[in-house]
């Protein structure tokens, strides 16, 4: 009795440790084994598709709902394409396609009329970086009558070119597109960390000289202001009301992590056109970037225990919507970066190697136990109670990224790539600098000539009116001619007498438009963001808009050299350019970090 007693506790003890660990620990990475991470990457992909619903009837392809803003999506779209890359898994193509050509608007340079009015250049330039990544990948082609990957890319640098902007702080992208957004007088990194990033890797891909020109001259900027330092640490950024002077010190990976992406561009295409000081002055940046990376972003002793963690927000738990996918983007471009500078691939294996570890370990969140959090550093393997796009895309990147070295490499017009580009791209959007040119197409002869015959027609009809009005018919012609010059005279008087109000009807009218643009209404959405009262953005929210003070600033003019952004320019390949001048050198939207960038 005593050993059949013994026995059955002890099946009843290693059934429920089973259970329980099946409940705790979903996960069992073995980043040593292919089909090991497969299989966690394709369990993760399923649950970060969960949280998109823009490929189900009435809803929106590429948009996530809300709290996630429009650029997320994009973001998301690339987590899609990775998936397939790594993977070879289809599963996620058709949604990736169709999100990524949904929202690229009427221009086909992701400006879309429902995001434009509160779009900033980082939002335009993650769905940028996201096609770049489809041409490079050789992710399947859109439709014949659709653009090619390519040439959305190159839309995307097109209209972000155009938006250079040298009379404050010498150069350099705003935050925002348009005026009345916060954040239109701060110039931050990622801006130009997303320019840089497509720029250098288009200048790879095409071998046209003059995306790298452009690449050049972000960097130069950048470290000219100082949001990189000697030690190649990336701050956020800065006002224009100082000249860019006042920088605001948060340090985020997803920057460090796309400026490091595009110096290992800029390196393969300095070795392309045989440009030996070129490899050296990219090499040295890619290797600051990195040690820079590993020292800020990684929590551990050294390289072969440090695991990746979210510095300026996730120790304090202060990281908001945004902040939560950061480290997904550092995974992706450390990983890609070994591709273009292959010295780097042992100390980035490793790191992202302990990081995935580490992240699948604490996914054990959700009903199925399996959802992920944001901590994986310094957590014991713990669940931290917080699920979402964020938190489940960055844990399937890091995870994915184990298998770089199995991975094809990205291609280029010369190595086999096949996407279809246009130079001239975007080069028509007039919404680039105007968004009400989006919305009412320019004014064209046939406009001219169909309101003409509109006011010709309500004229007389207007006239007739009249004329039956006034007509008696118990009169004569000669008396109702008579009674109709009385009429029209007493009319001529009275407009005479209002001329002088109606001036100043127009005049207050004028201030009436201004302030109706300028007016903020509070949104019904529970982030207590504001919009101008004509703009609805498709219900969904993007930034608080609220028009930025108006102030005397200080101007700087535009260097030498500034670079013409026409097509024929963009005709140019393989030219090597002298570019010795080069220097080597928190889930709350009202984050102390969005305040500073908006100037509260």
């Amino acid at each position: 009795m005593l050993v059949r007693y013994l026995w059955r506790n002890a099946v009843f003890t290693a059934v429920s440790a089973l259970m329980t660990g099946s409940l705790v620990a979903a996960y069992d990475l073995n980043v040593d084994s292919t089909d090991s991470i497969k299989n966690v990457a394709k369990q993760m992909a399923a649950d970060l598709k969960s949280f998109y619903n823009g490929d189900e009837p009435g809803q929106t392809p590429g948009l996530l709902p809300q709290p996630y803003y429009w650029w997320e999506g994009g973001a998301l779209m690339g987590a899609f394409i990775d998936y397939w890359y790594y993977t070879g898994d289809t599963a996620y193509n058709d949604i990736a396609q169709q999100g990524l050509l949904f929202q690229v608007g009427p221009y086909n340079d992701y400006m879309p009329p429902n995001q434009t009015l509160t779009e900033g250049n980082d939002d335009q330039g993650f769905w940028g970086m996201a096609v770049m990544t489809a041409a490079e990948y050789k992710f399947q082609d859109p439709p014949a009558d659709k653009p090619g990957w390519l040439a959305l890319a190159q839309a995307v640098f097109n209209t972000q070119a155009a938006r250079w902007d040298t009379d404050y702080c010498g150069g350099g992208l705003r935050w925002q597109i348009f005026k009345w957004n916060n954040g239109y007088t701060y110039k931050n990194s990622i801006a130009q960390a997303c320019f840089f990033n497509i720029a250098s890797r288009l200048a790879l891909y095409t071998g046209n000289s003059t995306y790298a020109d452009w690449a050049v001259r972000t960097w130069d900027w950048m470290v000219a202001v100082k949001f990189i330092d000697d030690n190649y640490r990336i701050y956020d950024g800065a006002h224009i009301d100082d000249n860019c002077t006042t920088i605001t010190p948060y340090e985020f990976s997803y920057n460090v992590g796309a400026f490091l992406l595009g110096t290992a561009a800029m390196t393969a295409y300095a070795n392309t056109t045989n440009d030996t000081a070129g490899v050296e002055m990219w090499r040295e940046r890619v290797d600051g970037l990195l040690n820079t990376t590993e020292e800020i972003f990684f929590f551990g002793n050294d390289t072969s225990n440090r695991v990746m963690i979210e510095i300026a927000c996730e120790p304090v738990n202060l990281c908001d919507t945004d902040q939560l996918s950061f480290k997904a983007y550092l995974s992706r471009w450390m990983a890609a970066t070994t591709k273009w500078a292959p010295w780097t691939f042992n100390r980035v294996k490793t790191l992202l190697s302990n990081s995935a570890v580490a992240a699948a370990r604490q996914c054990t969140g959700g009903d199925n136990h399996r959802m992920c959090g944001l901590k994986w550093a310094n957590n014991s393997g713990q669940w931290d109670g917080t699920t979402g796009v964020g938190q489940q895309m960055a844990s399937m990147e890091v995870v994915l990224s184990t298998m770089i070295q199995e991975a094809e490499p990205p291609v280029t017009n010369g190595t086999g790539g096949t996407s279809v580009g246009n130079p001239a791209a975007g080069g028509s959007d007039s919404g680039r600098v105007d968004p009400l040119g989006r919305i009412y197409s320019p004014i064209t002869t046939g406009d001219k000539a169909g309101a003409a015959i509109c006011t010709i027609i309500v004229l007389f009809s207007a006239l007739a009116g009249l004329v039956f009005m006034v007509t008696d018919e118990t009169k004569s012609p000669s008396d109702n001619l008579a009674s109709m010059r009385s009429t029209l005279s007493g009319a001529a008087g009275g407009l005479g007498v209002l001329a002088g109000a109606k001036r100043t009807t127009r005049d207050e009218k004028g201030k009436g438009i201004a302030v109706a643009v300028d007016k903020e209404r509070s949104s019904s959405t529970d982030t207590g963001e504001i919009l101008p009262s004509v703009v609805y953005a498709n219900s969904k929210l993007r930034k608080s808009v609220q028009p930025p003070e108006q102030k005397s600033l200080k101007r700087v003019s535009a260097p030498s050299g500034v670079l013409p952004l026409m097509a024929e320019a963009l005709t140019k390949t393989n030219t090597n350019p002298d570019r010795r001048f080069s220097t080597n050198s928190i889930n709350q939207r009202a984050s102390v970090l969005r305040k500073q960038r908006q100037g509260a």
